[in-house]
């Protein structure tokens, strides 16, 4: 054997020879296994540490929990009260209107209510002047309390007033009523009657009574025209001769 080839042997299998390591197989989905748990192992700990340091600085996430929890309990109990409270306030307002409505309308009863009195006591004036025989007009025929006021609608007039039968009478008076009303219209004076011309004796304006009878209606002139004045003329059935009349001069 030659000696180049001895000692390229020795150089293999010799002390001199290269090293060989001996490694175990591990699969490659044990690898990433562990992989994972090291880092969950990790994030635990850096989560824990994290956790650790606050409490350390005086930060609590419990307690900030616990206190979260507690306000807001007191803000749900709060917007119950004020739920509650709106309620109150809408049931007393609502209550409040109904007062309102109600001393509004007691307001007008009351005032209707001194109107009539005043007019029952003017009346009852009138009816004792008549037994003490200081009552009366021309032919034992007068008209009392003639009121004329503007009603609702432009142009509209109402009227009221009171005929009186003074003396025994053992007939019932029979007959009729009009107005003669004076206007101004477009700067020019005009004369009005009602009930109309052609129809004296309009059912409206036809009066029966033995005592008194009250009388209350409504006319209308243009919405332009001013009223200045009106006359009321009582004629007794079968005569064109007025038995009473009254004149009303408005403002």
């Amino acid at each position: 054997m030659k000696p180049t080839r001895l000692w390229k042997l020795r150089q293999r299998f010799g002390i001199a020879a290269p090293k060989v390591a001996v490694r175990t197989h591990v699969p490659w989905y044990l690898r990433w296994l562990g992989l994972a748990v090291l880092l969950a192992f990790s994030a635990a700990l850096a989560a824990w540490m994290y956790d650790a340091g606050r409490r350390f600085a005086g930060f609590d996430r419990s307690e900030v929990e616990q206190e979260l929890a507690t306000v807001r309990r007191d803000f749900e109990a709060a917007r119950g009260e004020l739920e509650r409270l709106r309620a109150l306030a809408n049931a007393a307002d609502s209550k409040l209107s109904i007062e309102r409505t109600a001393q509004h309308k007691l307001g007008q009863q009351i005032r209707a209510l001194e109107s009539e009195n005043a007019r029952m006591r003017e009346e009852l004036a009138i009816f004792e002047s008549m037994l003490s025989g200081e009552g009366g007009g021309a032919a034992g025929l007068s008209i009392q309390r003639l009121k004329i006021e503007r009603d609702v609608l432009p142009g509209e007039y109402r009227y009221r007033m009171l005929l009186l039968a003074s003396g025994a009478r053992r007939t019932e008076f029979q007959g009729r009523f009009e107005l003669l009303v004076s206007l101004t219209q477009e700067g020019k004076s005009a004369m009005m009657t009602f009930p109309d011309v052609a129809n004296p004796g309009g059912l409206g304006f036809r009066i029966g009574f033995k005592h008194f009878q009250r009388i209350e209606g409504t006319f209308r002139v243009g919405p332009n025209a001013r009223v200045e004045s009106v006359q009321v003329r009582i004629y007794e059935t079968g005569t064109e001769q007025a038995r009473a009349t009254r004149t009303v001069i408005l403002g």
